[in-house]
């Protein structure tokens, strides 16, 4: 196995990068919920572990497995709907022996894998409708898990995902022509009906979230506080922020006006503790992560290794850049967690395990 590897080429910068953004989201989980951080250093430590395990092993011989993992987490997000336990307006959550997880986040890296597996297994004849068409049952059946929780915005993360990856995988301009010829009249069709009072299509208070982000002022003491409060955080931070764990009866966070300010608004506790100066820094860490993983992709000697490695970029990209923009109130309220930074050992984890398995696609790729 070792001897297809080429170690000079280990990819230390994309290590170095990773490390680097989970300890600032370990020093930002600390200051906005100080008995969260050892949890949270566990989560790296473990995270890191895998990542360089993963990324000694054959990514070939991960592939090869695609259906178990595949089926086990579809078992999971079915199991979630029926057993699963409740937060926040959602059924996400599930606990094995003890251990409470979410299976919609590793869904991400798992849908990836089984993508990746099925294209290369059939690649020879892969443009045929055939396969196109079985590809997107691997994404919808999972997708409609994810959905049916509700996980309207994970939903949105998988639809990204599976996109670039029928990009990458060389589909036909025709196919997806056709695709999009069906997609976008359907996506506005849909987007009319969630409009509609007596919708059924998406749970109330995704609606009320939908609906407070085109009525901002009327909604700003309402549904739309949480992103109002985290935008007057950012900004009161200016240039260089007032300071890790400052004291100041002024601060938006110690003021505890943000919800869920450690999982989906730790960028705001970022932005007011360390300014402009602390969210650029964030900003180009995640935008380096998510390129370098590209450019791994790019390199990559094999179809599978382009598919993993452009997946996993794009997820942790358009991830970053959702949340983001919810907390700077660009976008709707969705829920997702920044990557490698908010609370929330699943998240991390399989973050890393994905970062761990395009490190092994770096080491097997074409000579520079």
């Amino acid at each position: 196995m070792f001897n297809k590897y080429h170690f000079l080429h280990y990819n230390f910068k994309l290590v170095i990068l990773t490390i680097a953004i989970a300890i600032v989201g370990i020093l930002a989980i600390g200051s906005a919920d100080e008995s969260l951080q050892n949890t949270q250093i566990w989560g790296v430590v473990v995270g890191f572990v895998l990542m360089v395990l993963l990324s000694l092993l054959d990514y070939n011989v991960i592939i090869r497995f695609f259906w178990v993992y595949y089926i086990a987490n579809f078992i999971l997000l079915f199991m979630v709907i029926f057993l699963g336990e409740k937060g926040n307006g959602a059924q996400r959550w599930i606990k094995i022996l003890g251990i409470r997880f979410q299976p919609s986040e590793l869904c991400k890296v798992i849908i990836i894998l089984s993508l990746a597996g099925y294209i290369y297994k059939y690649k020879e004849d892969f443009d045929s409708f055939k396969h196109v068409i079985i590809c997107a049952l691997i994404f919808i059946a999972p997708a409609a898990l994810v959905y049916k929780q509700p996980d309207l915005s994970t939903t949105i993360i998988l639809c990204l995902i599976f996109a670039v990856i029928m990009f990458v995988a060389d589909t036909k301009w025709r196919v997806i022509l056709g695709f999009l010829a069906i997609a976008i009249p359907a996506f506005l069709i849909v987007l009319y009906l969630i409009m509609q009072p007596d919708q059924t299509i998406v749970s109330e208070y995704q609606k009320s979230r939908i609906m407070s982000f085109f009525n901002k002022e009327s909604t700003a003491n309402d549904e739309g506080y949480q992103q109002t409060y985290s935008v007057m955080a950012i900004g009161s931070g200016q240039l260089s922020g007032k300071g890790y764990r400052n004291n100041e009866i002024y601060s938006v966070k110690n003021a505890d006006f943000i919800a869920e300010q450690q999982t989906d608004f730790i960028f705001a506790v970022i932005g007011e503790e360390f300014g402009f100066a602390g969210t650029c820094s964030v900003i180009v860490l995640l935008l380096l992560i998510s390129v370098e993983c590209l450019m791994i992709g790019f390199r990559s000697a094999e179809l599978s290794g382009r598919i993993i490695a452009a997946g996993v970029g794009a997820w942790l990209g358009f991830q970053a850049f959702i949340n983001i923009g919810v907390v700077t109130y660009i976008l709707p309220n969705t829920g997702l967690p920044l990557p490698f930074v908010s609370y929330g050992l699943t998240s991390l984890i399989s973050s890393f395990i994905g970062i761990g398995i395009v490190l092994n696609v770096g080491l097997q790729c074409k000579e520079k």
